[in-house]
């Protein structure tokens, strides 16, 4: 498995953020459509440039951890090109893990490799998804 270095702090992010508001909170309530749309919307504003945009999709805790929307973007940038410009993209599985609710996302890099990004999620008081954490690894199987 190959972490980014970004990938570590964002996974270890991630999972204090779940040890903190606890996992059973999600339950078996995973709602794939709202998963994907919430990513397809952030890839969208990546490509648009819209750091603003995209920094509104995560949780509040990664919101406080990155400070503000073009920090944010400059760690995106650095440590997760395969999603910030994605050539292909193609949705997986959704399934509460022991980070909680995720939703598998294999993509096409800018530089033709494939990757897995495991999209973590948290479910807000209004019922609404935001993205918890990315964990990136370089995926050489077939995507499903």
């Amino acid at each position: 498995m190959a972490w980014t270095r970004f990938g570590k702090l964002l996974f270890t992010a991630s999972l204090a953020g779940f040890l903190s508001t606890g996992l059973a909170k999600a339950g078996d309530n995973l709602d794939s459509d709202a998963f994907q749309s919430v990513i397809k919307n952030q890839m969208s504003a990546f490509a648009s440039g819209n750091a603003e945009r995209a920094f509104s999709y995560a949780t509040k805790s990664l919101q406080q951890r990155f400070q503000n929307p073009e920090i944010f973007m400059q760690m995106v940038r650095q440590g997760y090109q395969p999603v910030y410009r994605p050539k292909m993209v193609t949705f997986g599985t959704a399934k509460v893990t022991s980070y909680g609710p995720t939703q598998e996302v294999f993509v096409t890099g800018p530089k033709g490799k494939n990757w897995l990004a495991l999209y973590s999620f948290e479910q807000q008081a209004d019922g609404s998804w935001r993205i918890s954490g990315c964990y990136l690894r370089k995926f050489d199987g077939i995507s499903a």
